[in-house]
């Protein structure tokens, strides 16, 4: 969800949350952190793979399950729409925590990555087009005219949402294909990019930092269940190396995704619906006519009311979150957090809050993960001061631990979206799983063919 991490002041600005409403939004989410590590992972064979299930997926579900079941729950349990739009804007400290030590782990890395010359440069190419590729066709046999290039140009984020409705507006097909592709990217992308990883991961026909690379969509929560999926089938050395090339990967989409998708796969995908609808999509009726026609039906982006979080709560929320993920560092992982962890825990944040202060200082124009990011990098870059000792303190804390949080708070803020999910037409939701499948599947076949043979 790389749009959480751009400044969103257009949406509507949501009543503010009381005090006790954020403290039994951190309840609940600490529970579900707390029962999510103590299933652990489960793996579930599928012919000759198997699907992996991590605690982060269990996170997301728990909290999703809370939140569908509200109504029935008694009073203390209910998530509110106010609270569901709260545990929303927390993502993005969950996030920050986590690209903080995604950072930290490729600054002792960059001559590796480096090494691996052209992969992680043409491997975006896949990322943008694969989506396309893989969504495009299906879209039009499956009967769906115009709203396959919303739902086909892109992972459907919210940069993704401002370039068709700046272009199209909401209220067209495109502007009903991209929150087609946004809607299930919300409600199920983490579960099935997680899914589809862990399962062609299994299948050992990838290099892991390949497939690791195709982790990297641009979406900070679905980068972390896809990483973790592949990374739960490896050593704890090439664990590592995954976690580094998919953050390293999702960097780059997040930074240049947008002028990617704006000036390259949309016009080549509106191209392409030009050249196949003809062919593909001739004699079919329009799958989404019925849809469209629904006075139910989502005709614009559904209201998601922006809860604001000042600085003092935002850091208090930083320390909470790290909290939990030393929790879940210690369920999973069997890493007791003594001084030495706890330290590792404080340079993340303390790498968080550097970052943004920049973000802050430089007035928003660049997106506060670039931040975090460089920061985290520069600390454990190979001939930094103490480059060694800030990474082995840093070490200690297993990043799928501060995934966990991310989808926690993910599963808690669904709920709100399934409503207006609900009213979409199937067809379309399997052209967005198509797409998503198509921007893994891309990259990860452009970063396994600049890779071959296989790094050393």
């Amino acid at each position: 969800m790389a749009g959480e991490l751009f400044a969103t002041n257009t949406r509507p600005v949501a009543p503010p949350v009381s005090g006790g409403g954020k403290l039994t939004l951190f309840l609940l989410a600490l529970v579900i952190v707390v029962i999510a590590e103590a299933i652990g992972n489960v793996s579930i064979p599928v012919g000759a793979g198997k699907i992996v299930l991590l605690p982060l997926l269990w996170a997301l579900l728990l909290g999703g399950a809370l939140g569908l079941m509200s109504p029935r729950l008694p009073a203390p349990l209910r998530l509110s729409g106010a609270l569901q739009n709260a545990a929303g804007a927390y993502l993005q400290p969950a996030l920050l925590i986590f690209i903080a030590k995604l950072g930290l782990l490729v600054g002792g890395s960059l001559p590796k990555i480096l090494a691996s010359g052209w992969a992680l440069a043409f491997q975006e190419f896949g990322h943008f087009f694969g989506t396309m590729v893989f969504g495009l066709p299906v879209a039009l046999l499956l009967g769906i005219k115009r709203e396959a290039i919303g739902a086909t140009f892109s992972v459907g984020r919210e940069p993704s949402l401002a370039i068709i409705g700046e272009r199209y507006g909401m209220d067209s097909p495109e502007g009903r294909g991209v929150l087609a592709e946004y809607l299930t990217g919300t409600v199920f992308g983490a579960v099935f990019i997680a899914l589809l990883a862990g399962l062609i991961t299994s299948l050992g026909i990838f290099n892991p930092l390949a497939l690791a690379m195709g982790a990297g969509v641009g979406s900070g929560s679905m980068m972390a269940a896809a990483s973790g999926a592949i990374a739960a089938q490896q050593t704890p050395e090439v664990a590592k190396d995954v976690a580094t090339f998919a953050a390293a990967s999702n960097l780059v989409t997040t930074t240049i995704g947008t002028y990617f998708t704006l000036f390259l796969s949309l016009p080549f995908t509106i191209w392409a619906y030009g050249k196949l609808e003809p062919i593909l999509g001739r004699n079919r009726p329009d799958a989404a006519r019925p849809a469209a026609a629904d006075p139910q039906a989502p005709a614009h982006q559904p209201a998601h009311e922006e809860v604001r979080i000042g600085l003092g709560e935002t850091v208090l929320a930083w320390i909470l979150i790290g909290a939990y993920g030393l929790i879940g560092n210690w369920l999973t992982y069997g890493i007791v957090p003594d001084a030495q962890v706890v330290a590792g825990m404080a340079i993340i944040i303390g790498t968080v809050l550097a970052g943004w202060g920049l973000y802050l200082l430089l007035g928003r124009k660049l997106p506060a993960v670039l931040w975090v990011s460089i920061i985290g990098m520069a600390l454990t870059y190979p001939g930094t001061p103490y480059a060694a000792e800030i990474a082995a303190l840093t070490g200690k804390l297993n990043f799928l631990a501060l995934a966990t949080p991310i989808l926690t708070f993910a599963g808690l803020s669904v709920a709100k979206d399934v409503p207006a999910f609900r009213r979409l037409g199937w067809r379309i939701v399997v052209v967005s799983f198509m797409a998503n499948a198509g921007t893994f599947l891309g990259a990860a076949l452009i970063a396994q063919f600049f890779m071959h043979p296989p790094l050393g």
